[in-house]
């Protein structure tokens, strides 16, 4: 969009927030970059440059705005809903690969060469992936500057630096302002988090946002020992590159409060990514329910809650098992199931608040399991024990890397994998916006209340206005039901 500069000159000028994170304003005569919505009084027009990304405007030289704070800006919704070399390389940057495996690693994961990696980041974003991880590193240490009491040395390995003196570079450099000035501009009044390894953060998203099926979906489904609802707000325990930690999720009218028990603060982006992706918060909603409204049939149920959202996961090999525990069963079975296996094969963890008790076991620690422990019926077993057999000899990727039409027709090629599992494991593991289900009984249900075609060859084909948001026209046809997966827990 950065290179419309019409439309971008609009969005600014009228402070348009739907468009922040698409892309940065910067100003020619301050040599600072914001964010659309910026509040101050917008530049003229001659003197606003546009670029796709934080990282493209730090590397020309722009300051990030100390009113608007560009850097924590919700991501773009582009790298959610296209399957491309660019978007998968974009997921992985945000969770973490650039910093700990380099450029290499990145390029590894993709199958592609790095000089071909970094050609297509910087012909589309501006920038490569060491400067698109820079800044990531750069919002990092902010984050840790402004919420923990830290000494400066420890907030610069957690960020991922590898030096102070990078580290305070860098810092200055991108906010004109050096570490201890930052933390000097906090309230006075302000605590931040004394707890060793405890941060509370704002995970903000585009408006609006309904809460409903995508916090009752999480809870409902939630597996004992993994997953809890607790006083307002989801908690689970989180499998993370250094460690292990527990992220609690709190819906509030304009962001999720988020407060993230690490065991290494070296996993703070990746848990911040995770649980971002988890609730879809870099999502557009206002550009999926005008499409999704154009259909007279859908349009009231849109106009009824607009803003759903797709529950996903921050673990896809584990939400795989649990698409395949949750077959022909009901949601409490799944659970049932999903529990047993926790119990006896989930690494445990302590909760400094009770409740949450274990890590959902890895692929590894399922595919050494003696399947006839498994109280399932056979065929559903052998679906199980194939699933993890090839997730643990990486025969099949979930990760953000995936390649979605290749990851599809892998696990179509498994015993007991039909469409219903597959397009599952699609919608809410791999992230893909216009996965549907037109053989769900819920989906049939609510498409013959509405009137729309009930059979799933004529309502696939009645949802192709809806494409590419139809995982999206999913959370709407489900919410007409009455199950606890559509209502905000009290």
């Amino acid at each position: 969009m950065h290179t419309d500069r019409e439309r971008c000159v609009r969005a600014v000028q009228s402070k348009d927030a739907r468009f922040d994170g698409w892309f940065f304003t910067a100003v020619l005569t301050t040599r600072i970059y914001c964010r659309p919505s910026c509040p101050v009084v917008p530049p003229k027009p001659r003197n606003m440059t546009f670029y796709p990304s934080a990282a493209a405007c730090q590397q020309a030289g722009f300051r990030a705005c100390k009113r608007c704070r560009p850097d924590t800006s919700p991501g773009s919704p582009e790298w959610n809903q296209r399957a491309d070399l660019v978007a998968r390389a974009m997921r992985l940057v945000a969770d973490g690969v650039v910093d700990r495996e380099g450029v290499p690693g990145l390029a590894a994961r993709l199958g592609y060469s790095t000089r071909q990696i970094e050609r297509q980041l910087l012909a589309e974003l501006g920038a490569g992936p060491l400067a698109l991880a820079r800044a990531q590193r750069a919002q990092t240490a902010r984050l840790l500057i402004e919420t923990t009491p830290l000494p400066m040395a420890e907030i610069a390995f957690a960020a991922g630096f590898s030096s102070i003196r990078t580290f305070n570079d860098t810092v200055r450099e991108v906010f004109a302002l050096s570490p201890s000035e930052l933390r000097a501009r906090l309230p006075k009044n302000r605590n931040p988090a004394t707890t060793p390894g405890t941060l509370a953060l704002r995970l903000p998203f585009r408006t609006p946002l309904n809460p409903d099926n995508l916090f009752g979906h999480l809870a409902a489904t939630a597996v004992p020992g993994v997953e809890e609802w607790r006083d307002g707000a989801y908690r689970r325990t989180l499998r993370l590159p250094y460690g292990h930690g527990i992220a609690s999720l709190t819906p509030q009218p304009d962001h999720i409060a988020c407060r993230l028990t690490l065991s290494d603060l070296r996993d703070l982006p990746v848990a911040i990514s995770r649980s971002r992706r988890m609730l879809d918060l870099d999502a557009d909603p206002v550009a999926i329910d005008e499409q999704l409204r154009a259909d007279p049939l859908l349009a009231p149920l849109v106009d009824k809650a607009p803003g759903r959202r797709v529950p996903r996961t921050v673990d896809e090999a584990e939400f795989a098992v649990r698409a395949v525990l949750g077959q022909q069963v009901s949601t409490a079975a799944a659970r049932t199931h999903a529990a047993r296996l926790v119990t006896a094969h989930g690494d445990p963890v302590d909760d400094p608040e009770g409740g949450l008790t274990h890590l959902f076991p890895t692929p590894e620690a399922l595919a050494a399991v003696d399947p006839e422990t498994l109280g399932m019926p056979r065929s559903r077993r052998t679906t199980l024990t194939t699933l993890v057999a090839q997730l643990a000899a990486e025969e099949i990727h979930l990760g953000p890397e995936s390649d979605w039409p290749q990851t599809r027709a892998r696990l179509l090629a498994l015993p007991g994998f039909g469409p219903w599992t597959t397009d599952v494991i699609a919608m809410r593991a791999l992230g893909d916006p216009d996965a549907f289900l037109p053989t769900d009984l819920g989906i049939r249900r609510a498409a013959q209340e509405l009137g729309l075609p009930s059979t799933p060859a004529a309502l696939t084909a009645r949802a192709a206005a809806w494409r590419p948001w139809r995982a999206y026209a999913v959370q709407y046809l489900w919410a007409t039901d009455s199950h606890p997966i559509n209502f905000l827990p009290v």
